[in-house]
């Protein structure tokens, strides 16, 4: 098993990071893979079947929280489920692909969470070109005012919710921590934490200023004002709504320099955020995350340190 770094150093973090790996053509080239994962545009259609479920959990699926086919999600809730807490996860993609049933997206975070009683929910969106990231991160908002209303029907508490994403997702999880408008337009409720997993995307306008992979302009287009508008780290101008946990990859440059940046930003505006970089890739990130390990373990003493346990 890969050995996971810095995860002595769960803690919010001030200092900026020394050593930083400089991303080489190769690595480039993954991350661009990787953020792509996973099926065609979303739907249930995308999905080559559904994982076995672990025992004591049942699935609802396809709860529509919108008035758009992409606007669904599913519930996992272990049977007897009674004030339990909840993630909301938000699956990557680039912004164009993906779903909330894939397996690799789900599987071993339902076995995990599941297993201790919580209640995991993964949600679709609508997808570029349908819809903008700035429209996704609507359909997020949404998404989370739907939970927090119905969560007492599936035994889940509304007090007790944490917001997940990867990549894509991870951004979309980031926009709407930072948007306090974004919230207040769906009548969001404050939720506990955000943990965003391995975003390059914290900072929209600095990614567009530079050489860049197409699914960029795909997702946001050649206007500066939609790239600042986009970019979490320019809508970050007041203390972020809830504590946030930045995962992110220490073979990738790019999302482990803005993950500390966005961190500092954040903590001098009176915010929480914990950086936790890890020796996985992109796709370990997501993969991995409820498998019995460090890393599982390192999210778990972030949870409890919210209050979620």
């Amino acid at each position: 098993m890969r050995r996971l770094g810095f995860l002595a150093a769960l803690a919010m973090s001030r200092s900026a990071l020394a050593g930083r790996p400089t991303n080489t053509t190769r690595e480039r080239a993954a991350a661009w893979r990787d953020g792509l994962t996973g099926g065609t545009r979303g739907g249930p259609a995308a999905v080559e079947g559904r994982f076995t479920l672990p025992p004591g959990v049942i699935l609802e699926s396809d709860i529509a929280y919108g008035g758009d086919a992409a606007q669904c999600l599913d519930v996992y809730r272990p049977a007897g489920a009674n004030r339990a807490p909840m993630i909301l996860f938000v699956h990557g993609g680039g912004w164009r692909r993906g779903d909330k049933a894939m397996p690799q997206m789900v599987r071993n975070k339902v076995a995990h969470w599941g297993a201790k009683g919580f209640l995991f929910l993964s949600i679709n969106y609508r997808m570029v070109p349908a819809a903008s990231p700035l429209e996704q991160s609507e359909d997020l908002g949404r998404a989370l005012a739907f939970t927090q209303s119905n969560a007492s029907r599936w035994g889940g508490d509304a007090s007790r919710i944490v917001v997940m994403g990867h990549s894509a997702g991870a951004h979309l999880a980031a926009l709407l921590t930072v948007d306090g408008s974004l919230a207040r337009r769906h009548s969001v409720q404050p939720w506990l934490a955000t943990i965003a997993m391995d975003t390059a995307a914290l900072d929209i306008e600095a990614i567009m200023s530079r050489q860049h992979f197409r699914l960029y302009d795909l997702a946001f287009g050649a206007d500066p004002t939609f790239w600042r508008a986009a970019s979490p780290m320019h809508r970050l101008q007041d203390r972020p709504a809830t504590s946030i946990l930045l995962v992110c990859s220490s073979l990738r440059g790019d999302s482990v320099e803005q993950a500390h940046a966005f961190a500092a930003k954040a903590i001098g505006l009176g915010g929480r955020v914990t950086v936790l970089p890890l020796t996985l890739d992109h796709r370990e990130l997501n993969g991995q995350l409820g498998v019995p390990g460090e890393y599982t373990d390192a999210v778990d003493g972030f949870l409890r340190s919210v209050g979620v346990e």
